[in-house]
């Protein structure tokens, strides 16, 4: 006999705004709200389900300037605000008119996320996660990452007064293994691929050593993930609240590119926005791009590869959300497209040269992407274009470590002269 769960009312789950429940993404089997991400039925993943009422424009701009200006469309208590946390978000879209005229788009925008407290989105997605450790009763914060996360978990665990305890694969670049560990928290690397750390992650929840943790991409994924709405909903408001007709967006786990696409639907659907079409592209790097040669195949199973690319970031060999991916691009009229290293370095060298925002290997993707895009026909040039930016160039030095002085002189006018400068 199958029995179906009580779910929390509007007052029981206080704590969760208004969240109702989890909801299975396969099967559409609801459960309450609880650490919980694989539905027990059919093993889909579960993600969250609202009762959103009314909210009005006039709602969300009376609130402060971070992603809690939009409390009531997330799965956090009404006073989140006025918690310990680091207030991310509200991060720049910038009017890429230089860019935009040495690629040929009418209208571009980068939606730059650097500009967040540890200068990556990942700490929008940390943000949501941390009220549901808080909600649970979990002491410790966690996670598998590749990088960024692993900075962004600690430090919002840090200003929670939480412990925190992350794992990285081995090699990662200096840059981010340091704005992790910088924390005071536990960094521990592992000797293998991201993949390899998850599914690490994943036994250790079930083990005695992993009692009262909560680990922000595992256990805590459906909360975690809405964090990643509030990217669409920001460039939906900053654009004077419409929606982009075209959008290109990294993929790594997947999760980023079919949140926002679930926040311009919630959008439409809560009348905030003109319902009109707009159309996803997802971006990898060509030494991981398991969900582009799907989508190039025709195929809706997305095979495993073992990822070889600087973009250590998007380096996820088996993207958990890459089937929702394809399914997003086909419905949009969008599209999934690889670049390789060498054309990832050029794209952070064209951003930083025409729009001044330096850019980590993510964006170098995204952004190199959009030229290819551009460059094959694929995207509209006469189109309204967003590109997101999910990180700081800081944190990937080395893959532009070509990059340096022009020249050395002596201090005087004749030798600058001489050196033709």
């Amino acid at each position: 006999m199958t029995i179906t769960p009580t779910l929390p009312t509007r007052t029981e789950s206080a704590a969760f705004g208004r969240a109702v429940a989890l909801s299975c993404r396969e099967c559409g089997e609801r459960v309450e709200l609880g650490p919980r991400y694989v539905c027990e039925s059919c093993f889909g993943p579960l993600e969250v389900a609202y009762d959103f009422g009314a909210v009005t424009r006039a709602d969300i701009e009376r609130g402060p300037n971070s992603i809690w200006r939009y409390a009531p469309l997330l799965p956090v208590p009404a006073d989140v605000a006025s918690r310990p946390n680091l207030n991310p978000g509200s991060t720049r879209l910038v009017n890429a008119r230089n860019l935009a005229r040495e690629l040929g788009i009418r209208s571009l925008h980068v939606k730059d996320d650097s500009g967040n407290p540890t200068h990556s989105f990942k700490d929008r997605v940390v943000a949501i996660a941390l009220e549901a450790a808080r909600s649970f009763g979990f002491t410790t914060l966690s996670c598998s990452s590749t990088g960024n996360l692993a900075g962004a978990v600690g430090a919002a665990a840090a200003r929670a007064g939480l412990d925190s305890c992350v794992f990285i694969p081995a090699g990662l670049e200096t840059g981010k293994v340091v704005m992790a560990a910088v924390y005071g928290g536990r960094l521990v690397a592992i000797d293998g691929t991201y993949d390899e750390v998850n599914r690490f992650c994943s036994e250790l929840i079930g083990d005695d050593a992993g009692e009262g943790w909560g680990f922000v991409n595992v256990n805590l994924r459906p909360y975690y993930a809405e964090g990643s709405k509030t990217l669409s909903y920001e460039i939906a408001e900053q654009l004077g609240w419409k929606l982009p007709e075209q959008i290109v967006i990294p993929i790594a786990s997947g999760s980023q590119l079919t949140k926002i696409d679930k926040g311009f639907k919630e959008l439409i659907a809560l009348g905030l926005v003109e319902d009109r079409p707009y159309r996803i592209f997802g971006a990898q790097a060509e030494g991981c791009s398991p969900v582009s040669a799907a989508f190039k195949a025709g195929h809706d199973v997305v095979k495993p590869v073992r990822p070889d690319t600087i973009a250590k970031s998007l380096a996820i060999g088996n993207p958990a959300d890459g089937p929702y991916v394809l399914d997003i691009a086909r419905r949009t009229g969008g599209a999934i497209e690889d670049v390789n290293d060498a054309q990832i370095v050029s794209a952070i060298k064209l951003l930083a040269r025409t729009e001044g925002i330096f850019t980590e290997t993510a964006g170098g993707v995204t952004v190199g992407v959009l030229r290819k895009l551009v460059e094959n026909g694929v995207l509209d040039p006469d189109a309204q274009t967003v590109v997101i930016n999910s990180g700081d160039g800081l944190k990937t030095l080395d893959a532009v470590a070509d990059t340096g002085v022009t020249a050395t002189i002596k201090p005087s006018l004749a030798a600058f002269r001489a050196a033709g400068l």
